[in-house]
């Protein structure tokens, strides 16, 4: 399978959410859509503990969802990282234990198609430099935040990076998946396991 990030973010770079510029319902019929195609392609959903737990405290409880998305999330196979979480609580959820990368690794190399990682940062700044990340898919929004986190771990040397698809959609939010485009030996050291676990 390949790894997948996927991330909403501002015009500024920034995936961690300090501001209400994503609206998880708002979605335009070709946003949706989008969404849709690559949902379709997902296996595996991976996520941080507090990905997983902002997620089940709002998707599963929402009673009308013309996106699709509620349905997806409800029936996917979710994986959760996390040192301290025992009981996921939602449907088709398990707990990823022991060394994290290694089940990353271990999940690379089983047949099928896409691991999908979203939202995460934690988790995201561990798979970067290790060298377990096989595309990015990036969502701008038109919004400017100013301050939180990014996509990248603070002072990672971002690899090239090779385009392979962008569009836009008619709420100004644009698209853009990249892959690496070439792979050093040196990029794929592992990761300090204290810098995985939520």
């Amino acid at each position: 399978m390949r790894i997948v990030i996927t991330q909403n973010m501002t015009l500024d770079g920034r995936v961690e959410m300090l501001d209400d510029w994503f609206d998880p319902g708002g979605q335009d019929d070709d946003l949706a859509a989008e969404l849709r195609d690559q949902s379709a392609r997902e296996d595996v959903l991976l996520l941080g503990r507090q990905t997983f737990c902002d997620l089940r405290g709002y998707w599963p409880h929402l009673r009308h969802d013309p996106t699709g998305v509620a349905q997806h999330l409800n029936r996917v196979d979710k994986r959760v990282v996390s040192a301290t979480l025992t009981e996921p609580g939602w449907e088709n959820s398990s707990v990823v234990e022991g060394d994290a990368l290694a089940g990353v690794r271990s999940l690379r190399e089983q047949p099928g198609q896409d691991v999908v990682v979203t939202g995460s940062i934690q988790l995201c700044h561990a798979l970067i430099p290790a060298g377990l990340v096989d595309e990015y898919r990036v969502f701008v929004y038109p919004a400017w935040q100013g301050r939180g986190r990014g996509l990248f771990p603070q002072g990672y040397a971002v690899p090239p990076l090779r385009l392979l698809r962008a569009t836009s959609f008619t709420n100004g939010v644009t698209f853009a998946a990249y892959e690496p485009a070439a792979s050093a030996e040196g990029d794929r050291e592992r990761a300090p396991d204290s810098a995985v676990p939520e």
